[in-house]
């Protein structure tokens, strides 16, 4: 048997890791172990560490790299937004921002019963946005081309001149007016044509709106809705919207009013609705009323067109005045033009000739020389004048237009004959000598108006040439009595007949009645200044010796009768420089009188210049044109017969 005990068996010795010997990493023999004898190694050198490179000098680098970058963005951010900020901003504002003009209406020009001579309708300036026609907006490089190539046919304009517009030096220009005051029709076809091209760019990807940057802007285009009637008068508006001549020139200010302006942002050249805009509206122009009546301005104007196409004349003109007032009721001149169309007008037709040419008036001007003799009381209409076929003065033989016996004539008689050398020697009279006669005699032609301004003040009105009397030639001294040596525009010497028509008070021509402002208020033009020329006793006296230049069988103004009413006139045919050469070729023939010549109401005269075909004389072409205008201005303006019986001054005495 086993005996039991309580002490516990021996444990079993288990042999441990070995562990490594600490100073060289070899493992250690246990105890009782044999030593291992291992082989002897050649000694060797210890190998070489590596050892990396410090990151710190280039995380340095880096560090500075991008310290110096995030620098120039912080000064080229304070440029931006501190020291240029103002700069660029109103640059983006520029290129946001749009502003356009808003043309003011251009007033009308009516005559004096308010029928439109001259007024303005709508239309539209066309224009483009040269940064659209770019490469980088149409990624094509002939953008203006295209356009320029569709555009050309539809506004009349050269290609080339088209594309040079959309294709500016400066790269920065927003605006460009290819057109000015085009009809409504051509701007709509613009329109539908650049609504094509956009519809058919959004399913053709190969298709361009080269059109995009075309736009357009409200204007007005002039329009004359008579033709030529009265255009010397009324002028032309120029591609610059300014009057180019005639009352749209003279008035331009008044009847251009003033242009506004509008301020709105854009996108693409097209205004953005959401962003609000800022405008100050136009003010629309004045209106003006002449004095001129359209139906008188249409019956002169026919009438010298067809004398001067008769006579195959140079020219013409024809000037009917109100001889109360001092109104002109037409100024007609032949040949004229269109306002409406430029293109075709001859250019030595373009003004107004009647206020504009300087010609010797020849025997119309003996009414001044008589208005002096009767003024000053040397001669009376019954004074006897012995007329000699020739007259011997100063260097000059003088005659009258026909050869004749010696005429025995009264003062009343040289008048209506026309005799040069009866007017010489009665104005011989004015003075102790021919010195003082010549003082006398220049200033009666001044207080006449000759050699001033008519007071018109019309652009491009002459004042004629009128020679102070000390300067006078020895020729002059004689020829200056009946017309010659002195120079007149038509309304100068038509304005002498109103003045004795008037009772001897010379009323400044007026052309403007008033205005009427934008507010409908009328304004009227100032009273014209009155200035008594010669006495009412000389002025009754000068139109009934007036008369018998007409109604008189001797006359040289027979062809002027009116049926029904007492006619003053005086014929005129005066040798006529060519403003070509300067010297003397053809006759300036001429007519000027007045109706009735008892209570006078209207004044014609009518100059035709150079006649070349039938008679020259003034009495038998102007004569019928005098007629002709004043019938049509009787009627017109309601004047009705006197009933009195003519003077019937003696014309001839026996000797």
């Amino acid at each position: 048997m086993t005996e039991v005990t309580d002490r516990e068996p021996p444990r079993r010795r288990v042999p441990g890791p070995a562990r490594p010997d600490r100073s060289d990493g070899r493992r250690r023999p246990g105890p009782g172990a044999r030593p291992v004898r291992r082989p002897v190694q050649p000694r060797s050198a210890p190998p070489r560490a590596i050892r990396l490179g410090s990151p710190r000098p280039r995380l340095r680098l880096i560090g500075f790299a991008l310290t110096l970058v995030l620098l120039v963005f912080v000064v080229r951010l304070l440029q931006v937004q501190a020291v240029d900020a103002s700069a660029y901003a109103a640059k983006a504002q520029a290129n946001r921002y749009v502003v356009h003009t808003l043309a003011a209406q251009r007033g009308e020009i009516t005559d004096r019963t308010g029928v439109a001579l001259a007024t303005s309708v709508d239309a539209y300036d066309i224009t483009a946005d040269p940064t659209l026609f770019t490469r980088e907006q149409l990624k094509i490089d002939d953008g203006p081309e295209q356009a320029a190539a569709l555009l050309a046919p539809i506004l009349g304009q050269d290609q080339a001149d088209i594309t040079d517009k959309l294709r500016p030096e400066d790269d920065e220009l927003r605006y460009v007016k290819l057109a000015g005051r085009q009809t409504p029709q051509v701007w709509k076809q613009i329109k539908d044509l650049r609504t094509a091209l956009a519809t058919k760019a959004e399913t053709d990807p190969g298709t361009v709106n080269v059109l995009a940057g075309v736009l357009a802007e409200p204007s007005s285009k002039r329009v004359y809705p008579n033709g030529d009637l009265a255009a010397g008068i009324l002028g032309w508006v120029n591609a610059d919207g300014k009057g180019g001549g005639g009352v749209e020139q003279q008035l331009n200010e008044q009847l251009a009013g003033e242009d506004g302006k509008i301020r709105y942002a854009q996108s693409g050249g097209l205004q953005v609705p959401t962003v609000g805009s800022t405008e100050t509206p136009a003010v629309p122009g004045s209106d003006i009323e002449l004095t001129i009546d359209r139906d008188i301005q249409w019956a002169a104007q026919n009438a010298i067109a067809e004398q001067v196409e008769k006579s195959d004349a140079d020219r013409g003109y024809v000037i009917v005045q109100d001889t109360r007032t001092g109104e002109i009721l037409a100024m007609a001149n032949s040949p004229g033009f269109d306002p409406n169309d430029l293109s075709t007008a001859d250019p030595t037709a373009l003004g107004n000739a009647a206020l504009q040419d300087a010609y010797e008036p020849g025997s119309t001007a003996k009414v001044v020389s008589m208005a002096a003799v009767l003024e000053e009381n040397v001669a009376t209409p019954q004074t006897h004048v012995v007329v000699p076929n020739r007259l011997h003065r100063g260097d000059r033989l003088f005659k009258d237009d026909v050869d004749h016996p010696t005429w025995y004539l009264t003062l009343n008689g040289v008048l209506a004959k026309s005799s040069n050398i009866g007017t010489i020697l009665a104005t011989g009279q004015l003075g102790r000598n021919q010195a003082e006669a010549n003082r006398v005699l220049h200033s009666y032609l001044r207080k006449f108006g000759i050699g001033g301004s008519t007071g018109l003040d019309f652009p491009g009105e002459t004042k004629g040439i009128l020679a102070p009397p000390d300067q006078w030639s020895t020729s002059q001294q004689y020829t200056i009595p009946f017309g010659q040596g002195v120079s007149i525009n038509a309304m100068q010497a038509a304005s002498v007949y109103s003045t004795i028509a008037n009772g001897g008070v010379r009323v400044e021509p007026t052309l403007v009645r008033g205005a009427k402002g934008p507010d409908g208020r009328f304004t009227p033009a100032p009273e014209p200044e009155k200035k008594r020329v010669v006495s009412e006793k000389t002025a009754t006296t000068l139109a009934r010796m007036l008369e018998s230049v007409v109604d008189d069988r001797e006359g040289t103004g027979t062809k002027a009768r009116i049926p029904g009413y007492r006619v003053a006139g005086k014929t005129g045919t005066a040798n006529r420089v060519d403003p070509a050469t300067g010297k003397y070729r053809g006759y300036t023939s001429s007519f000027a009188g007045f109706a009735p010549a008892d209570q006078p109401r209207v004044t014609v005269y009518c100059a035709i210049q150079n006649a070349t075909n039938g008679s020259y004389f003034g009495g038998q072409i102007c004569g019928p044109v005098y007629k002709q205008v004043m019938e049509f201005a009787l009627k017109t303006l309601q004047v009705p017969p006197t009933g009195a019986r003519p003077a019937n001054l003696p014309v001839t005495f026996k000797p």
